[in-house]
């Protein structure tokens, strides 16, 4: 078997393969035997026609597209990895020579993954971002865990107030017509969640129960109703009840309930331990963003439309996915926001072409660097895995390999970080 690559385009180019006539007879025979089983001829028992007698009767032409099946797979393959391109896609083949005793004789056009020409990416400068854990960062933190720990009372006697959660009844109306969705009986709304359009909620502030009150809101002009972009509308609104969260105070007390302290004193100092780490980890994590968002800008790369498409399928899968988490089917969110399927692509568009292009400029520093993942580095990240799942090294490893029989994908991930982590050590930060 011979091939022979030429480009075409900057990422399109045409690989000729020519299969040997002896090979391509193999394949004619190999399809005779499975297309013979099912034939009748008059004087012979089913499956046991002579070869002679078939292309008497069929011509042997009735074997070619099955032969082609099975060889054309296997030799477009071989051809690929002669030549060391890297396709992107399926090809378009077309077929040249198909003919009993003369090679096999097919062309494949390919879209191949894009040539990237570096930029600058060592000593790149990018600006400093401080995150500091301040005595408000701490307060807030302390917050949320009351809150976490908050029990919830019926306000019997009182008026909405902001953090509230309020059950309403609600009739919504534009230019005085009832529209889908505007409606609902003992709505949960909690009050300043931002959950409805800007200015309901803050209008339910002072209510009582029992107290009805008209609305008078406006949607936005980006809503995702179209039909209601820019609209007035009134809401009547019937109150039921309030529900208001009680937290708890911050006493030596809870603090014993709710951890392994004694005292407040000893319970902030490691919480503000904790948050100071998470700090840490998040200047690492916008110092590594920032640097390899940099390295990218620098390069340049002609990104193949199919690339990206293909970068968009799997963010809609992924969409797809959280959204039946929450159980929400993805047809009714897209009837719900009035978005069409092409609309939604498209705002997945800018962070599928960023995502393309990070990894081929990533994928290529690599390269270059001769950046490499030893067997030892392998097991060391997999005796990670097993401490933080609880599990046997062996065990991991056979979960690991279910998924990813020769780690390819694992050893990628991890040059991937050893890249960017040689791109942070010689990045200088501003």
């Amino acid at each position: 078997m011979t091939a022979k690559w030429e480009k075409t385009e900057a990422n399109v180019g045409v690989l000729e393969v020519e299969v040997t006539s002896e090979r391509f007879k193999a394949a004619l025979d190999d399809a005779f035997k499975k297309v013979v089983k099912d034939v009748n001829v008059p004087g012979f028992r089913k499956g046991k026609v002579p070869r002679r007698i078939f292309e008497q009767r069929f011509g042997i032409e009735v074997l070619y597209q099955d032969a082609v099946d099975l060889v054309l797979p296997e030799a477009y393959e071989q051809a690929v990895a002669e030549t060391g391109i890297e396709p992107v896609d399926r090809p378009s083949v077309d077929l040249v020579q198909v003919e009993s005793g003369k090679p096999f004789i097919f062309k494949a056009t390919v879209t191949v993954k894009p040539e990237v020409q570096l930029g600058e990416y060592k000593g790149v400068t990018i600006e400093d971002k401080t995150f500091e854990v301040t005595d408000e960062t701490l307060t807030e933190e302390i917050e949320q865990v009351l809150k976490s720990h908050a029990t919830v009372e019926v306000v019997e006697d009182g008026e909405v107030q902001d953090g509230d959660t309020v059950s309403i009844d609600f009739l919504g109306k534009v230019d005085g017509e009832a529209f889908e969705g505007g409606e609902a009986e003992n709505f949960e709304l909690e009050i300043g969640s931002g959950t409805f359009i800007g200015g309901f909620e803050s209008q339910l502030v002072g209510m009582k129960p029992g107290e009805e009150r008209d609305i008078e809101v406006t949607f936005p002009e980006d809503y995702h109703v179209k039909s209601l972009q820019g609209k007035a509308a009134t809401f009547h609104v019937v109150l039921h009840d309030i529900k208001r969260k009680v937290l708890p105070e911050l006493t030596d007390e809870f603090v014993q309930e709710v951890s392994e302290f004694e005292t407040v004193d000893e319970y902030r100092a490691d919480l503000k331990k904790r948050l100071e780490e998470r700090a840490k980890q998040d200047h690492d994590r916008y110092v590594e963003d920032e640097v390899v968002k940099k390295v990218t800008e620098n390069a340049t790369i002609d990104l193949p439309e199919v690339m990206v498409n293909h970068e968009i399928d799997h963010q809609l899968n992924s969409f797809a996915q959280q959204l039946q988490m929450q159980q929400i089917p993805f047809d009714a969110y897209l009837e719900f926001t009035g978005t069409s399927l092409d609309e939604l692509r498209e705002q997945f568009r800018e962070a599928a072409e960023q995502s393309v292009r990070t990894a081929l400029v990533l994928e290529a520093i690599t390269a270059k660097e001769g950046i490499q993942v030893s067997d030892d580095e392998i097991t060391a990240e997999l005796q990670k895995l097993a401490e933080s799942s609880g599990l046997e090294l062996d065990r991991v490893r056979e979960i690991m390999s279910v998924r990813d029989p020769n780690f390819e994908s694992f050893k990628r991930d991890l040059a991937t970080r050893k890249t960017i982590e040689l791109l942070v050590q010689n990045s200088k930060i501003a």
